[in-house]
């Protein structure tokens, strides 16, 4: 049979296109006003709208034109969580809510694609929560990050936690991005104001202070944490199972409780163990009102309880939380674990730096540090501390206080607690030029990079 007089190929030529029922322009871009209604009806509680090229994109796209070369939108979805459940002080309350909500955004979003596709449009709905890609873990293991696409498309500015506050609803939302093949008539625009209202009760509720009042963020504090039952955190039980001698060197290390709420996360889904900066937020024009009546109050209702409950606290050796624990925290415990985000290679570990590094370690070290990376590929880097802060940025930028030269390898074991500075020194594995009290206090502002003591 020639393809010209098969059924299915007769049928679709003397068929009307579905692709002619959507409303389009003058200029042939999708009706904003009909694609708001269809991700509304859908399920959506709130959506915006960004071209692929926009500025504030810039850092993605190169990654979203590879993945999906004819994108031309990005669909910014928002659905909200029952407040009430996420502020809950028990924790499996505030863990259903937030995976029933992102069920619900990543259902929205695919009713979204379903309607298009029905009619024509390509589109893919880049899923909300928690991503497939990671076999290569500890990298990127998504490729679209939510919270900018949201922040272009009006619906929400990232707050003093790095959480997307929403105008209305806070920062009880859940993000999902969808990506269309077509343009549309009318683009979002970011929002002029940020709905954060700078309480810092965020600040005040975190248990490992993974937001500092100055508007840092130790990466490692929160993921240490608040993620220990996630990828990081099974990788660290199955080395310390593989490693164990016995059954009770194993529960000397890991307490039955542990491995059953590892155990609960794996054959359920993953808990959070705080997301408390999330709960006592209350930016928004739909949650601020409690906050506004009464400031005391509203801490002691929903920061307080936080700040009291007895918990296991998960800290890296060294770092900010394991010493700030105890002090203003005494009802919880702070426990040593593994960082596990481990790096292979300088680069990655370079940018581990950047996630490692400790705010209250620093103190008032302000230091410029040229490295020389010897080898087979030589490579030049600048870090600077400053204010508390780091930065990494390559090749050799401004008056360096010290100038270290070394191989990747040296560099890389010098965060280890096995590492003798002054025998690397003597043996010339690390050329320093200036005083080696800054170096020491630079490698003093990083958690302990190994085993646990």
């Amino acid at each position: 049979m020639r393809l010209d007089d098969h059924p299915t190929v007769k049928k679709v030529r003397n068929g009307k296109s579905p692709a002619a029922q959507i409303p389009r322009d003058e200029s042939g871009a999708i009706k904003a006003d009909w694609l708001r209604a269809v991700c509304l009806e859908a399920g959506a509680d709130d959506v915006g709208f960004v071209s692929v090229d926009r500025p504030e994109l810039a850092s993605q796209q190169l990654e979203i034109s590879m993945r999906f070369p004819r994108a031309k939108t990005l669909i910014s979805i928002v659905a909200r969580m029952n407040r009430g459940a996420v502020q809950s002080h028990t924790r499996s309350i505030a863990n259903h809510e937030f995976h029933e909500a992102y069920d619900t955004v990543n259902e929205a979003g695919r009713h979204v694609v379903r309607k298009l596709e029905d009619l024509g449009i390509p589109a893919v709905n880049a899923i909300a929560a928690f991503p497939m890609e990671v076999q290569t873990f500890p990298g990127k293991s998504w490729y679209i990050a939510h919270k900018p696409v949201a922040e272009a498309a009006g619906l929400g500015k990232m707050g003093l936690h790095r959480n997307v506050i929403h105008p209305e609803f806070g920062n009880f939302i859940v993000l999902d991005t969808i990506v269309l093949e077509d343009r549309v008539s009318e683009e979002s625009k970011p929002l002029d104001y940020n709905p954060c209202v700078d309480c810092k009760l965020c600040v005040a509720a975190c248990p490992v202070e993974a937001i500092g009042p100055d508007g840092s963020f130790n990466f490692s504090a929160c993921y240490t944490h608040n993620y220990r039952d996630f990828l990081g955190g099974f990788l660290d039980w199955s080395e310390e199972l593989a490693a164990a001698t016995s059954k009770q060197d194993f529960r000397d290390k890991v307490t039955p409780g542990e491995t059953v709420a590892l155990w609960q996360s794996l054959s359920f889904k993953p808990n959070y163990k705080a997301a408390y900066c999330v709960s006592v937020c209350p930016a928004g024009e739909n949650v601020i009102a409690p906050y506004l009546e009464d400031r005391i109050a509203f801490a002691d209702r929903y920061v307080k309880p936080l700040q009291e409950m007895k918990e296991t606290i998960y800290v890296l050796e060294g770092s900010d939380a394991e010493k700030l624990v105890p002090s203003r925290f005494p009802s919880k415990t702070p426990k040593r674990v593994r960082w596990t985000v481990e790096a292979s290679e300088i680069f990655s570990f370079l940018f581990n730096l950047t996630l490692t590094f400790q705010r209250r370690k620093a103190g008032h070290l302000d230091l410029t540090c040229h490295l020389l990376l010897t080898g087979d590929a030589p490579m030049e880097a600048t870090l600077k501390v400053t204010q508390r802060r780091l930065e990494i940025e390559f090749g050799k930028l401004g008056t360096a206080d010290i100038t270290i030269t070394t191989s990747p390898e040296t560099w890389m074991s010098a965060f280890t607690k096995q590492f003798d500075l002054d025998a690397a020194l003597q043996d010339e594995h690390i050329g320093l030029n200036g005083p080696k009290d800054l170096l020491q206090q630079f490698l003093a502002c990083f958690p302990v990079y190994g085993d646990v003591s």
